[in-house]
């Protein structure tokens, strides 16, 4: 039976913190465009059969010129306009998916470090428990303060995890949260943040330390340093 498997990439971030005139994910990563090294992750599995990649208003045609008619898709990929939230962006991505999908992958397009293993193992458990979301557990002790800075609980860490992406869900699951979210107006700042509103259990599965973000110029830096490793490890 053909996969039902999809994944939304999201693009559309300003990237401000970059202190650059255009979307970060254009900046090169070891003489690449950051997006192409996330969508090269998701184009050798198998278990995902197409991408919906989200893009800024506008952006369709410089997404093309600059990334894909560079690095031609290896899978079917659809160019959708992202939203005035990130929360608005992974929904006009899931209402573009087939009515019939199964599960779907959502990832942060400026994490160009995933591994294929990590997105083929949150499949492995979303299919199974319906909500798996990347992470790493916290290596620092937290500090909940108030607004003064004031310290008012240490939690204990061995329960805290490092929220990361991708985070995988049953197609039906996530869109219900969704539309919940909408109908109550409420805005989270991950996808798994509204399962959980649902009542609905979410399994973490290890990222790996590597998967940062990239947010500022040093992290460019981080990652390429990342990617010289991994490259002459496989040499």
């Amino acid at each position: 039976m053909e996969n039902r498997n999809f994944a939304i990439i999201l693009a559309a971030g300003r990237g401000t913190r970059m202190n650059q005139t255009i979307n970060k994910m254009y900046l090169p990563l070891k003489g690449k465009p950051i997006i192409a090294h996330t969508l090269e992750a998701f184009y050798s599995l198998d278990i995902v059969q197409g991408i919906t990649l989200v893009v800024s208003p506008g952006e369709e045609e410089l997404m093309r010129e600059k990334v894909l008619d560079i690095y031609p898709p290896k899978k079917p990929i659809k160019l959708v306009q992202g939203g005035a939230e990130r929360q608005h962006s992974v929904y006009n991505g899931l209402k573009e998916l087939p009515s019939d999908t199964q599960l779907v992958a959502i990832h942060d397009g400026a994490r160009p470090l995933i591994t294929p293993q990590v997105i083929e193992r949150s499949f492995e458990v979303a299919k199974r428990w319906g909500a798996a979301v990347a992470g790493m557990p916290v290596k620092d002790t937290i500090k909940v303060v108030d607004s003064n800075g004031r310290v008012k609980d240490t939690p204990d860490r061995s329960y805290l995890w490092l929220v990361q992406t991708p985070q995988t869900f049953r197609y039906s699951l996530i869109m219900e949260a969704h539309k919940r979210a909408i109908e109550d107006n409420f805005l989270a700042t991950d996808d798994s943040a509204l399962v959980e509103r649902l009542g609905k259990e979410v399994y973490m599965i290890e990222g790996g330390y590597e998967n940062l973000k990239v947010t500022t110029p040093e992290d460019i830096a981080i990652a390429e340093e990342i990617l010289t490793t991994r490259e002459r490890n496989k040499i």
